[in-house]
């Protein structure tokens, strides 16, 4: 017997008739004895039509107030996916955010997960019941209601099921698995059976959207097994248990998974594309020492995260060029920043670019082996596909792109790299 918890996406959940869908996948795995928690989103749509309420009530619209309208998705979600459940003979019970208790902290509508008081939700799971809780609310120390922000209810479903020490914690959306890239831009792509935490943490960062980043960290802090699955699937397939989708685990469990031969070591595991990236450019900047922090210290004070950065060689006046990445959404407000501090920075004017793409190699094997770069620089230069900046951690190595290549770039590199699947015609 296991102790599992279930977290259902928005498209999973997207009617009766898929809640009736996911409570049969739910059933199934209580059948098998397992102890099961469930944590659902609100349906497909139905977040971003209670962000347009209240935005049509206030503009202005108090945060708190904001939390109580937009967590009321995921409640009645979970108040569906109960009823149906009893009425397949299941006992089922829904529990909110402040019954369980989700205690949270920080601003609302961006709140943190702080402590999960979970004994009497264990204690009732041990006697049989199936839980269900809303994902992406929580309550504050003052007793309201918080929300967690967007993709909330991936982090909540993490927490939980390191508060009730699950197995595993299963992540159900609209695909079976991580691949090792898009597969609607390459065909070939292979779907991961297993991988690491910092993997799956680079390539959530870096554009892969199977999974929230903000889960996945918490995952790895507290060591929570995950598996990505499709919700997708005929009522007569195999469980969870018998037909994985990709596990996501420790290093060490990776490791063990090695030397049993369960798994080969990939150099490169995955190939992961953004077009949210915005390129800016500062001409005849200063060169001398804190010119560079002047830039980049009020844009981190305003929340406006920064990437890739390249600094040019100086010119003979003792000037340079510098050109760094934000995210799309902070481009007019990076450019009205840096014109409003102009005269202070000495750059000459601000250049910037929308129509461009990163695009990323991630895998662990890339501590142990040199020239992973090089084969990205090679086969992009083979291509004709012009590198504009450069960003790398230890296992990743980022590159910023026309935003008109980022297709080609993808398939050039997965085939590049190996990772492509076996021509099932050959």
């Amino acid at each position: 017997m296991a102790r599992i918890v279930m977290k259902f996406g928005g498209t999973s959940v997207a009617g009766t008739e898929r809640i009736r869908r996911v409570a049969n996948i739910v059933r199934a795995q209580a059948a098998g004895g397992n102890q099961v928690a469930v944590v659902v989103s609100a349906m497909a749509g139905e977040t971003d039509r209670l962000v347009n309420f209240c935005r049509e009530a206030n503009p202005l619209f108090d945060p708190a107030e904001y939390d109580v309208v937009v967590s009321s998705g995921e409640q009645v979600t979970a108040g569906l996916l109960a009823l149906t459940l009893q009425s397949m003979g299941c006992r089922a019970r829904s529990w909110l955010g402040w019954q369980v208790p989700v205690k949270t902290f920080a601003n609302h509508a961006n709140a943190r997960v702080g402590d999960i008081e979970a004994a009497e939700m264990i204690a009732a799971m041990e006697g049989g019941q199936i839980a269900i809780i809303p994902g992406f609310q929580g309550v504050s120390d003052d007793g309201r209601i918080t929300t967690m922000g967007r993709g909330g209810s991936d982090t909540s479903a993490v927490a939980v099921a390191a508060a009730v020490e699950a197995d595993r914690c299963d992540i159900y959306t609209d695909v079976d698995g991580v691949y090792t890239t898009d597969p609607r831009i390459v065909a070939r792509a292979r779907k991961i059976k297993h991988i690491a935490f910092e993997e799956m943490l680079e390539l959530a960062s870096v554009g892969a959207k199977v999974l929230q980043t903000r889960s996945v960290s918490m995952a790895m802090k507290y060591n929570v097994r995950l598996q990505v699955l499709s919700s997708f699937v005929d009522e007569s397939s195999p469980s969870a248990d018998t037909l994985p989708g990709t596990m996501i685990v420790s290093e060490e469990e990776m490791g063990k998974l090695l030397e049993d031969g369960q798994v080969e070591r990939q150099v490169v595991t995955g190939i992961a594309h953004d077009k949210n990236e915005a390129r800016v450019v500062l001409t005849r900047v200063p060169d001398k020492p804190g010119a560079v922090a002047e830039i980049f210290g009020p844009l981190g004070d305003a929340g406006i995260n920064v990437d890739m950065i390249i600094q040019n060689v100086g010119r003979d006046k003792g000037e340079t060029d510098v050109t760094f990445t934000v995210p799309l959404s902070d481009l007019a407000r990076t450019q009205a920043m840096l014109e409003d501090r102009k005269e202070k920075l000495g750059f000459n004017r601000v250049i910037t670019d929308s129509k461009v793409a990163k695009i990323s190699v991630v895998g662990m094997g890339m501590k142990s082996h040199a020239g992973v770069a090089a084969t990205m620089f090679q086969a992009l230069a083979d291509r004709g596909i012009n590198v504009q900046a450069i960003s790398t951690s230890e296992i990743k190595v980022s590159v910023l792109i026309d935003e008109d290549e980022t297709e080609l770039a993808v398939r050039v590199l997965h085939t590049a790299y190996g990772l492509d699947a076996p021509d099932e015609a050959a």
